[in-house]
């Protein structure tokens, strides 16, 4: 059972915490089925295959489906709102899959979130793992403790010092944005998927205006929950009449605390 205070304690001392079992068997095996049409989608869009993004999706939620989903899962969400408040939003929500024999952009040392507030946190990101984790096929390291650090480790530091990120399907990676990390290659013949989330506080901009970017999609079916994560209830309002709305029909309209 998820425990709100040990969560954050971790969160607050080493920086990540790795809850195994999230997702089910059957959401995974559809979820890396649409994963792998919105790759070749993504492609489309490009024209082609030379683009510096290529293997990730850009905005997942773009492609519905089980991209939504996956935020009416309780054990997903409650970790980010324990830390952020049950306002908090997507940031940024993308794929990071590997394909055989080759790496991403994330193969470099980094982090997720370029804003240091000792004693507050902006931003948490979540891996989520579509397939098993191995050394093989690219685990990701991570550097425990490193979200309180201002400077970034060198390559040697890093390296001693990481771990990997060795867990089964369906596991969620939870980590302070601040903490340095570093995806590795995939030496196998098979593709390596994941999802990866990063959840800010309701009041700070998004990567890319969500809400806005799925203008033209049916929303009609999708939940409350879906709603508020990716944006649609953490919108500034752009009339008098959107300001003076009764309540639930405003563009801000946060959970209460």
């Amino acid at each position: 059972m998820f425990d709100p205070e040990l969560f954050r304690a971790s969160i607050t001392r080493d920086g990540f915490a790795i809850f195994p079992g999230i997702l089910d068997s059957d959401f995974i095996k559809n979820c890396k089925l649409e994963l792998e049409e919105a790759l070749a989608a993504e492609d489309r869009y490009h024209g082609g295959v030379a683009y510096p993004d290529r293997d990730m999706v850009l905005l997942c939620s773009l492609y519905g489906g089980s991209f939504l989903d996956l935020f009416d899962n309780p054990r997903l969400t409650a970790p980010f709102e324990a830390v952020l408040g049950l306002g908090c939003t997507v940031y940024a929500y993308t794929s990071s899959s590997m394909r055989p024999h080759g790496s991403n952009y994330s193969h470099r040392i980094h982090v997720d979130c370029p804003r240091l507030i000792p004693g507050y946190i902006t931003n948490m990101g979540a891996t989520i793992l579509l397939d098993d984790f191995t050394e093989e096929n690219g685990a990701t390291f991570f550097l425990p403790g490193s979200h309180t650090r201002s400077v970034a480790p060198s390559e040697t530091e890093f390296y001693c010092d990481a771990r990997r990120l060795i867990a089964p399907a369906g596991t969620v990676f939870f980590f302070n944005a601040r903490l340095f990390h570093a995806g590795g290659v995939n030496s196998t013949p098979t593709w390596r998927h994941a999802l990866t989330i990063n959840m800010c506080r309701p009041f700070m901009k998004q990567r890319i205006d969500i809400p806005r970017a799925m203008a033209g999609m049916d929303l009609t079916k999708v939940s409350e929950n879906v709603l508020q994560k990716l944006g649609f209830r953490a919108q500034v309002p752009a009339s008098y009449a959107e300001y003076y709305a009764p309540l639930d029909q405003r563009p801000y309209s946060q959970p209460v605390e």
